[in-house]
């Protein structure tokens, strides 16, 4: 009995510590940097990454068999409208269950700072998703979120419009010098709270009252905190170039980074500008200008048909511009702008240029929700008025600007954007489920698919990029542009943010008919080294954090 007990001790002296709480193995390593895969391992204890390996993988307290599966950094979604479907639902299922672990926000509009009147507002215009806003800042809102619980990550830009309306409403007007100071205290503020820089919509009243000086002084104090300036710009079509020019002149003037948001030749006659606006884009990079871009890996945007309409009948809020439409002479003269092939302002209808290429997907009114999933056209022939008093008349209707899919690009020029070394991948969608309040309007399917619509359709189908790359371009790079530390990478000592996929099976399934149908191919996925995905389900852990930006606690007041 001695003896034995003597060979039980030694047995267990010789054994390996299980020194990690978890070991991914036999894995293909797609680690991030755009190097080679390779097979491998990679260790897990507590929110870290301990190691990464080759060959056998070390003992651990748990393991998953990766065999067959590439294990990779969690995606980066880099222009997410989840701000609103994550209060509901932190699960955020249709974009973990394509990978994505972190999710950056505040295209123009940001979930603060908010005044008195924006809450009020805020509140009145709420659609098919209600909540009550308790927060001010953009920092209380985020640290909401992760308080409330979401699997996910989660970091936002201030907006730009926010930050303006904050001051000067929603009118055509400047800042007065006053004004602009604190416009800018905001923006400083904001980044000492953690924000990733300024963020901008050009295309949309009242951003697009903004003259580029204003632009230029915000994305300052930005840059002064580490901040990069990232825009929907003023045009997509047929002011690109000039579009182009602005954003690289505010990179200049501000001494930061700047960004393209989901970038895009809008309308056929504009589809032949690719290469001009890559032209640019690399004449400022190789001066020294750092200027990214990224896409959503679809020929149809979605937005409002405040698109469709001039910015002038939009000044003061949306109350106000449903107000102008009902007056006989002020509907005659938008109708007339509508028409107008030249209008010097970017109107997607005519960009996309029938109605029938323009699709309707929400409505607040519950009269109205019943056009969901028709064209304008339709729409129109089912009324037997124009397009233009259609559309018109809908957003009198429904006291919105009406959810809308505007077919406007081209795809041999999506198919091109994927493969650019500088171009990272953003879905411009919420992050629903495909249940409860998310059904009651209807998703662009880039909610359900982007990522996985890359990495199947593009990457391995259509060889655009290969996969080292592609996941480079989804986890380091946009990581890297945000200045954010330690992930984006599996490295050790990084956060653990981990997803497991099949390179081969990986597949988006999302469609403008049925949407909400979720992607396909990715197994496991872990946030923080909390498991949030598991054979493909929900585990329904919140592990999701606040991830802050450079400037974070540094900013000059």
């Amino acid at each position: 009995m001695r003896f034995a007990a003597l060979l039980l001790a030694s047995a267990v002296i010789a054994s390996p510590a299980l020194s990690a709480d978890l070991v991914i193995g036999n894995g293909l390593i797609v680690d991030g940097s755009g190097a080679k895969p390779y097979k491998g391992w990679v260790s897990i204890t507590g929110d870290r990454i301990e190691r990464i390996g080759r060959g056998r993988a070390p003992k651990a307290a748990r393991t998953i068999d990766a065999r067959g599966q590439a294990i990779a950094p969690g995606f980066v979604n880099m222009l997410s409208w989840a701000t609103e479907s994550l209060l509901v639902d932190g699960r955020a299922q249709s974009d973990v269950r394509q990978g994505v672990t972190l999710e950056i926000m505040g295209e123009g509009w940001s979930m603060g700072p908010l005044n008195a009147e924006m809450k009020r507002l805020n509140v009145q215009r709420q659609d098919d998703i209600k909540f009550p806003i308790t927060w001010t800042t953009l920092g209380d809102y985020l640290n909401t979120l992760e308080k409330k619980g979401i699997a996910p990550n989660v970091a936002s830009f201030v907006g730009h419009t926010t930050v303006r309306v904050h001051e000067l409403g929603e009118g055509d007007v400047d800042p007065s010098p006053e004004q602009l100071k604190s416009m800018q205290g905001l923006v400083r503020a904001a980044m000492n709270e953690g924000a990733l820089g300024l963020g901008s919509s050009m295309i949309y009243a009242p951003a697009a009252y903004a003259e580029t000086p204003e632009l230029i002084a915000l994305a300052r104090a930005s840059a002064a905190c580490g901040g990069m300036y990232i825009s929907h710009m003023r045009s997509e079509g047929d002011r690109i170039e000039q579009a182009v020019d602005e954003l690289i002149d505010i990179a200049r003037q501000s001494g930061g980074p700047a960004e393209i948001w989901h970038m895009k030749m809008s309308g056929k006659k504009n589809w032949g500008k690719l290469d001009t606006i890559i032209g640019k884009i690399e004449a400022a990079r190789s001066q020294g200008v750092r200027i990214t871009a990224n896409m959503y890996n679809y020929t149809a945007g979605a937005t409002g048909l405040d698109a469709a309409m001039p910015l002038w009948v939009q000044a003061g809020g949306l109350e106000a511009w449903i107000g102008r439409l009902k007056d006989p002479a002020i509907r005659a003269r938008v109708k007339a702008e509508m028409m107008d092939e030249n209008a010097d302002w970017e109107n997607l209808q005519k960009r996309a240029g029938s109605p029938e290429n323009v699709l309707l997907l929400g409505f607040k009114n519950p009269a109205l929700k019943p056009l969901t999933g028709k064209t304008l056209g339709e729409v129109a022939r089912l009324r037997g008025t124009s397009p233009e008093d259609t559309a018109i008349d809908l957003v009198i209707e429904d006291g919105s600007r009406v959810g809308t899919a505007y077919f406007l690009m081209d795809e041999a020029n999506v198919k091109r954007q994927t493969a650019l070394p500088w171009m990272s991948f953003g879905s411009d969608a919420g992050a629903p489920s495909a249940e409860g309040v998310f059904l009651l309007s209807q998703d662009h399917p880039r909610a359900y698919g982007n990522v996985a619509r890359l990495l199947g359709k593009y990457v391995r189908e259509e060889k655009t990029a290969t996969l080292a790359d592609a996941v480079r371009r989804l986890t380091s790079l946009p990581v890297a542009n945000l200045g954010i530390k330690q992930r984006g990478m599996l490295k050790a000592g990084y956060f653990a943010d981990v997803v497991v996929f099949d390179p081969a099976a990986i597949t988006d399934h999302a469609t403008f008919a049925k949407p909400a149908q979720y992607a396909t191919g990715v197994g496991q996925v872990f946030v923080n080294g909390v498991q949030v995905l598991k054979d493909g389900e929900p585990t329904g852990a919140v592990s999701g954090r606040f991830v802050k930006g450079p400037g974070t606690g540094k900013c000059p007041a």
